[in-house]
Formats: structure tokens, C-alpha cells, sequence
């Protein structure tokens, strides 16, 4: 029942700062901001990966109700990440850029609305009933749809500051790498797919008491955005 939110998360960037480019001549403002944001943003980016990974990795034999367990403590910790990230980006002050001050309060803005709509998701997977088997992997599915929309918010949510000589800046920061996930993959042979697969969207959604998952969500699916700073640049 897992894997249509697998498969969400499997199918677009994890949300990570996992940017790419780098510049050779960095101003010193701009890096300072860069390392400040990256430092402070890095233990949130792994928060982000480690819950991606329970909800992907939730093995396909789990019962309903320890899959709404992961999934439900999957999306606070998300948003408990993207608050986080909102007050480092807050806290490290308006980027030394071009119309710094308005990428600083969208990424902010957005990353708290992206907060608040998986703490949305989370009471949908609270209020799921778990002794339906049928009703229960409908109401995934539907999780599943609002998750979708939900990474795509992920993903936009720190795009400005990824662009230009503020993004080449923080690629070159280590605290916003693209984190590997510190939750082991289960290794049942009924586990759903590794993130990054898509074997997780075949199959019937019926009859099965867990489906096999794919990527969580970044992000839990699509970048990552570690930060969409995502797979993304920066999967979410």
C-alpha cells in the first residue's frame, strides 16, 4: 500500500541540497552566507533523507498500521525539517545578491507553507483506518495525489537561492551535499524498491496488506528537495 508514496518520492527529486556548478571567484559576503545557511541547514537536509528512506523502505509484508505509523512520523519529521530550514535561512540573514531580500522571505515563506501541508498529510495518514485493508489503501492513494503536489512545493521552495553565484556558492558547501539516508533499507525480500526506482508504480494496490514503495516522497518525494536544495538540486 506504501508504494504509490514510493513511487512519488521515487519518481522526482528527493529534496537536498545536492547543488551543482561551482565558481572559481566567490564573493567572500556570499560564501559567508553560503557556509552560514549550509551549517546550520545540514542536520535538516539529513532529517529530510532519513525520513524519505522509512517511508521507501517500508517492507511490502508491514501491516497497515505500522505502515501509517512511518508514514505519519515520516511527515512530521519533514516538516519539523522544513521549519528548521525556513529559521536557517531566516537566521543567516538577506543573501548578498541581487533582490536578496525577496529570495530570503519567499524560500522562508515557502518552506513553512510546505511545513504545514505535510503536517496536513500526516493527520490524513492519522485519520486512515487501519483494519479496512481496502479503505485503507484508498486513502494512501489519496495521500499519495496530495504528496505530489506537495514535493512540487518542496522542490520550489529554495530554487532562487540555488540559482546564480548564491547557488554555485552553496554547492560548495559540504553541509549542503546530498545526504545519504542514515536509516538502513529493509532487507526482506518483500521490501519495496531502493530510492530512485520505479518498479514500485506495477502491481495491484488490492489485496496486499502494504505495497512495495519506491522513493519516499523529497521527497517524502520528489527533490529533495536534501534541500531542493534538492536531488533536486537540493530527493526532497
Amino acid at each position: 500500500m506504501n508504494k504509490k508514496l514510493a513511487a512519488v518520492l521515487s519518481g522526482g527529486a528527493v529534496l537536498v541540497l545536492a547543488l551543482s556548478g561551482c565558481s572559481e571567484d566567490e564573493g567572500d559576503k556570499v560564501g559567508d552566507w553560503a557556509k552560514t545557511f549550509c551549517d546550520q541547514a545540514k542536520p535538516q537536509i539529513q532529517k529530510r533523507a532519513d525520513a524519505h528512506q522509512i517511508i521507501i523502505s517500508t517492507a511490502a509484508d508491514s501491516k497497515p498500521a505500522e505502515i501509517q505509523a512511518a508514514d505519519s512520523k515520516a511527515f512530521q519529521d519533514i516538516a519539523n525539517a522544513d521549519r528548521a530550514l525556513a529559521k536557517a535561512v531566516e537566521s543567516a540573514g538577506v543573501p548578498p545578491v541581487e533582490n536578496g531580500q525577496k529570495i530570503q522571505q519567499d524560500a522562508i515563506r515557502e518552506l513553512n507553507a510546505t511545513a504545514v501541508a505535510y503536517e496536513g498529510l500526516k493527520k490524513q495518514v492519522d485519520a486512515l483506518d487501519p483494519t479496512n485493508q481496502q479503505k485503507f489503501a484508498d486513502g494512501l492513494q489519496s495521500v499519495a495525489d496530495g504528496l505530489t503536489k506537495i514535493e512540487k512545493m518542496d522542490q520550489d521552495a529554495l530554487s532562487k537561492l540555488e540559482e546564480g553565484e548564491l547557488g554555485q556558492a552553496m554547492a560548495k558547501q559540504p553541509g549542503c551535499q546530498k545526504p545519504t539516508a542514515s536509516v538502513p533499507p529493509k532487507t526482506s525480500g518483500s521490501a519495496s524498491p531502493q530510492p530512485g526506482s520505479t518498479s514500485s508504480d506495477s502491481g495491484s494496490d488490492k489485496g496486499s496488506d502494504a505495497e512495495p514503495t519506491g522513493n519516499a516522497s523529497t521527497k517524502p518525494s520528489t527533490k529533495a528537495s536534501g534541500t531542493k536544495t534538492s536531488g533536486t538540486k537540493t530527493e526532497e
